[in-house]
């Protein structure tokens, strides 16, 4: 029988990607993403709750991320719900859902970051195309 483990964000990453390496040299970028869902209550009264999700971005998709977003920067997440074990400090095994992404695409503004000389940036290499994925 076929499963699925499909999970499409949109929102803000809440802190600038950090970039690290798995031990044969893949590079694997990592943040935070904030979502916001607004609501009435049935008083009438505007409320707004904030869910946070840890996603993971792989090979030259997780260099262009690292290269190309900031807190604060609004992007489209594409990819799986991934459960991470982990021992917590006070010893007890933990459990946290993470998103691994395989499409991210950058939304909103473009950072006002100088360009590379001519010649450095291939335009396959511009993530900010939003009809294709980096890495599509």
């Amino acid at each position: 029988m076929a499963s699925l483990s499909k999970v499409i964000l949109i929102g803000n990453l809440g802190s600038d990607p950090e970039m690290r390496f798995t031990p044969n040299g893949k590079a694997v970028t990592s943040f935070r993403l904030a979502t916001n869902y607004r609501y009435t209550t049935s008083a009438g009264e505007s409320r707004e709750e904030t869910d946070w999700f840890r996603i993971s971005v792989f090979g030259k998709q997780a260099e262009q991320c690292n290269q190309f977003l900031t807190k604060g920067r609004q992007v489209y997440v594409e990819g799986r719900l991934h459960a991470r074990n982990w021992q917590g400090q006070d010893g007890q095994m933990r459990t946290s859902l993470e998103v691994t992404a395989n499409r991210v695409l950058f939304l909103g503004q473009r950072a006002l970051a100088p360009l590379p000389e001519e010649g450095e940036l291939e335009p396959e290499d511009i993530p900010f195309e939003q009809s294709e994925g980096i890495g599509s």
